[in-house]
């Protein structure tokens, strides 16, 4: 039978030589920067004796999510993830992921959305009623915030007591992703090294949060309908969802239920601190709208000019800013045949800064996101919340959380840049600022 003749997309030489392999894994997002500018949209590289394909056209993307997407698997920081995350909505594939998406949908149903909306508006009110001016680290602030939602909504728990030691354990989770793409990857997670040991903390801690809710609930019952109560009831009546089962879902769906739309958040009131015609505006939009009071689920097709800012500190700053596929069997895309076990990148971050689909798209511009110009972007050029049968299952519930708790907090406070330096990022699984982001509450 003759060899299979394989044919990849442009690239750079193999990164072969440890120096190299080091500095890919200090600067992933500058890496692929570069990639894609010196070798276009669809470019390949070597990595030690992985193959990886960057994808960077909004067609080629959607094939990928979307007409082909049981070609593939899930990218390989879900693999070492799986000590975190088990075979929860983020990490399962296939039929049982189709199984486990099709039970968990109700709880993010619109009517269930438009019940959830009304504490996140009383959870972001009691936040700013609060806050005193002065200096705060609002990365941190709306992650302490969001947690405490995604307690209320998903677990029908008040996580603020253990809101630090929930973050730190997060943290160390995410910091995972530095590891995705190491040679010693293997070798790595079965050494005896105090990361190690930092990380099986870590998994102890979040495990400990999970199960205790998990066994109250089972004893004294939930006050209010939510996913454990939701997963019991499917394990009563389907004798199919065994505690862990339990306990893998809460996690993944508690997790991503509040660290992309924090990091979203305070990338916001980063952008409009440096920006005060459109903060003005968006004030505007508050007085106008609200006329004092607190706002509620039924406004947010008014709050037009709010959802344009999300939407664009979104697109400079998407919380989820790479996405990776394993080829799953030999494949054709284009004019490349590529082998099983390729890789793909695709990264929201580098389309959302396609000068081909945004004119200066440096700048923080939301009225560029006017019916004329959504209509005429193609579908991929903007994808914060992947596409697909996998597209992220909260993004409803994330669109309403961000427009509510921006209009919550901005009728009370603004804030203030301290300096005119730009955040270093941290791209990690998700976009955090790396120092956080420490802004000025000024009142109102």
């Amino acid at each position: 039978m003759p060899k299979l003749s394989y044919r990849f997309p442009p690239g750079p030489r193999p990164l072969i030589k440890s120096e190299n392999i080091r500095a890919f894994q200090r600067d992933q997002l500058g890496f692929f920067q570069r990639l894609s500018a010196e070798y276009g949209p669809v470019s390949s590289f070597r990595l030690a004796t992985k193959r990886f394909v960057l994808l960077n056209e909004p067609e080629l993307v959607r094939q990928l999510l979307t007409k082909d997407y049981a070609k593939f698997r899930k990218g390989r920081f879900f693999e070492i993830a799986k000590p975190f995350l088990g075979e929860g909505l983020l990490r399962s594939e296939g039929a049982f992921h189709a199984r486990q998406r099709k039970l968990i949908q109700p709880l993010f149903y619109r009517a269930r959305i438009q019940e959830y909306g009304q504490t996140m508006i009383r959870c972001g009110s009691q936040w700013s009623e609060q806050l005193t001016p002065g200096t705060y680290d609002l990365a941190n602030e709306m992650q302490r915030l969001t947690l405490k939602i995604a307690g209320l909504t998903l677990l029908d728990t008040d996580l603020e007591a253990e809101a630090s030691e929930i973050g730190d354990a997060l943290k160390v989770m995410l910091s995972l992703f530095t590891h995705v793409n190491s040679p010693l990857k293997k070798a790595w997670s079965k050494l005896p090294t105090a990361k190690r040991a930092e990380i099986q903390g870590a998994v102890s801690s979040l495990d400990r949060s999970i199960l205790t809710i998990i066994n109250r609930q089972r004893n004294q019952g939930a006050s209010q309908p939510n996913l454990i109560a939701h997963l019991m009831t499917l394990q009563d009546e389907m004798g199919g969802l065994s505690d862990a089962q339990i306990r893998d879902e809460a996690m993944s769906l508690f997790l991503a239920g509040h660290e992309t739309t924090a990091n979203a958040l305070a990338w916001t009131w980063y952008l409009l601190s440096q920006h005060p015609r459109i903060e003005a505006c968006f004030h505007q939009e508050l007085e106008r709208v609200l006329a004092g009071r607190l706002p509620t689920p039924e406004d947010l097709n008014a709050l037009t000019y709010t959802r344009q800012i999300l939407t664009e500190s979104m697109r400079i700053y998407p919380p989820a800013w790479i996405l990776g596929r394993r080829l799953l069997e030999d494949y054709r895309l284009a004019d490349y045949h590529l082998p099983k076990g390729t890789i793909f990148i695709l990264s929201p971050y580098l389309m959302h800064h396609e000068r081909r689909f945004y004119s200066d798209p440096e700048q923080f511009r939301p009225e560029r996101w006017n019916t004329e110009f959504k209509n005429a972007l193609p579908k991929f050029a903007y994808y914060p919340f992947g596409g697909g049968p996998r597209n992220c299952i909260g993004e409803a519930f994330a669109w309403m959380e961000g427009v509510l708790l921006l209009a919550t907090i901005g009728q009370r406070w603004r804030f203030e840049a301290l300096t005119k330096q730009v955040p270093q990022l941290e791209p990690l699984v998700t976009l955090r600022p790396k120092a956080g982001l420490r802004l000025k509450a000024v009142l109102r």
